[in-house]
């Protein structure tokens, strides 16, 4: 078995497998896809998936994108709603069966209690001609010519198409009930995409005596003692009422130097910069990280409406939360 052999038998599966998902389609078009989206849009409890053996693999997968793409849903194994798990469903749900034959006897046996519920039924089976199909309120067809294992027997070709149709549901879904990344960023709080549109400027500032600051008298000799104590590569210049007068970075630093200042005779008034960037409280810290990469900065004075200093922010704050 040669390097050519093994890639032309990979390249089978593939090409059999794309012929699957774009035999879907059809399927689309149909009412059945419509109507199963609109049970799904007008359910009033959670969408319940449930698939034996690969089938219920890929149905697991569908609930967790279901649910994180604005529909509510979890697997149930039909195996264990037989012994108890069946009280997970109520009336107000919809159930989402897979079965590729749509003769799966762990479902088949439960068809009864779920119309006895009469909770809406949508099947997604390769067999539209079987009891799950015709029990169904909606029965989408995921039959495939054939399965990519070359015994056609291993579901690979009809899981594909299976996956393939409960992500189209879900997309559908998602576009109909209006749902923006915000919301996605509320069910993935810990993924980049929710620590870019949720993560506050006050999850990260430093306060109170980790906050550098010096008064407008100091020396630059003190000032530069105070931003290496706090580390964060600049100060803050307040007055005795804590309002914002300026800051001072490594930057000004640099220039200070260029111009042949005497570091030690000089006073931070002399060399801070006046009007500064500064954010708020409230704001995402994708904001700020936004207008460090804009001015080309590496700190923030963070102040209130009143101009009066609460905290500080720097770029390491950012790489270390995610944000960047």
């Amino acid at each position: 078995m040669n390097d050519r052999k093994l890639q032309e038998l990979a390249l089978a599966v593939i090409d059999i497998e794309a012929q699957a998902v774009a035999s879907l389609a059809r399927e689309i078009r149909a009412p059945a896809f419509s109507t199963a989206c609109k049970l799904m849009l007008e359910c009033k409890g959670r969408v319940v998936v449930i698939g034996m053996g690969k089938s219920g693999h890929i149905g697991g997968k569908i609930a967790a994108t279901l649910a994180s793409t604005g529909t509510p849903a979890f697997f149930v194994h039909p195996g264990e709603a037989s012994h108890g798990d069946l009280g997970m469903i109520t009336a107000a749900d919809v159930v989402l069966a897979l079965s590729n034959s749509g003769e799966t006897s762990e479902i088949i046996t439960i068809l009864p209690i779920i119309k006895r519920l009469d909770a809406p039924l949508i099947a997604m089976t390769g067999n539209p001609e079987s009891t799950l199909a015709k029990a169904a309120t909606a029965s989408i067809n995921v039959s495939v010519e054939r399965e990519a294992c070359p015994l056609d027997l291993a579901p690979t070709a009809s899981t594909t198409a299976a996956l393939a149709m409960g992500d189209a549901l879900a997309i559908a879904l998602l576009e109909s009930r209006g749902f923006t990344e915000e919301d996605f960023a509320r069910s993935h709080p810990g993924g980049a995409l929710g620590r870019r549109l949720l993560l506050l400027i006050d999850d990260l500032m430093h306060t109170g005596e980790t906050m550098p600051t010096v008064g407008p008298d100091t020396p630059l000799s003190n000032a530069l003692m105070e931003m290496t104590r706090k580390g964060l590569g600049m100060t803050a210049v307040i007055d005795d009422s804590r309002h914002l007068i300026g800051v001072f970075t490594d930057g000004d630093l640099r220039r200070a130097i260029d111009s042949k200042l005497d570091v030690h005779e000089a006073l931070i008034s002399d060399v801070m910069t006046r009007d500064c960037k500064t954010v708020h409280p409230g704001m995402l810290a994708a904001e700020a990280l936004q207008i460090m990469d804009s001015t080309k900065i590496n700190a923030l004075p963070v102040v209130n409406d009143d101009n009066v200093l609460v905290g500080a922010l720097n770029m390491h704050d950012l790489l270390r939360a995610g944000v960047v």
